[in-house]
């Protein structure tokens, strides 16, 4: 193996689970090599998650997560609340800056996918970034939908497909497991 790095774009995208929890399972492999990981969640913000605790065990100084959105987002006919639009963007101008800023070596965009889908950010502004991102910086964007101009951006896409969920059975969301 190289010690070599080229910064990648990696995007966790698809119907399925596991899109945060491979994220994550990066994250946890990148910081037992030493590496800075952010992670910024654009939904994400009302629950305590199992990740949050997790990163404090581990320490700020190695992985740090930050939930800016209120939680779930209701999408459908109606246009998305201007609250979320707002969270949406600071976190955009959050992350853009810390892509930029040179501090983390692995950066996560956490549900950006959705933000971008439900028309909350607009995917040119995130594409432009990721192009000129320093060549040292890795970033993965996480959600489902991932729009046709992230992937052709990446340099590694994953689509999760699901083939059985417990919620079929009636068996709900399992701390540890989901959340």
């Amino acid at each position: 193996m190289t010690d070599t790095r080229r910064g990648l774009i990696i995007v966790n995208t698809g119907p399925g689970k596991g899109k945060t929890t491979a994220a994550l399972g990066t994250a946890f492999r990148a910081v037992g090599q030493g590496l800075r990981v952010l992670m910024v969640q654009f939904i994400k913000g009302s629950w305590n998650y199992g990740e949050l605790d997790a990163a404090r065990l581990l320490g700020e100084d190695r992985i740090r997560i930050l939930p800016m959105g209120r939680g779930f987002v209701k999408i459908g006919v109606e246009k998305p609340d201007s609250e979320d639009v707002r969270l949406v963007e600071e976190a955009w101008q959050l992350a853009r800056q810390e892509i930029f800023a040179g501090e983390y070596d692995l950066i996560i965009l956490d549900e950006i996918n959705y933000a971008i889908s439900y028309k909350m950010l607009d995917p040119e502004r995130v594409v432009e970034a990721l192009k000129s991102k320093p060549a040292s910086v890795h970033v993965i964007l996480t959600g489902r939908n991932a729009h046709p101009s992230v992937v052709e951006a990446a340099d590694l896409v994953t689509e999760m497909r699901e083939v059985k969920h417990p919620f079929q059975k009636g068996i709900l969301a399992q701390r540890g497991i989901d959340y």
